[in-house]
């Protein structure tokens, strides 16, 4: 059987700028990249995407 990887990249907000829909999106995905603060995210974006 085939399976297919559905892989997103969340938690690229950063204080009052949101970008995307994480928690709509996180369901439906099955494996995700956690932006790690150097060009995009924040401490407590990291903390609420994982």
């Amino acid at each position: 059987m085939t399976t297919i990887d559905l892989n997103c990249d969340l938690g690229e907000s950063f204080g009052a700028y949101k970008m995307g829909n994480d928690d709509e999106i996180l369901p439906f995905v099955s494996s995700i990249n956690v932006a790690c603060g150097f060009h995009a995210g924040d401490p407590v974006v990291m903390r609420q995407t994982v």
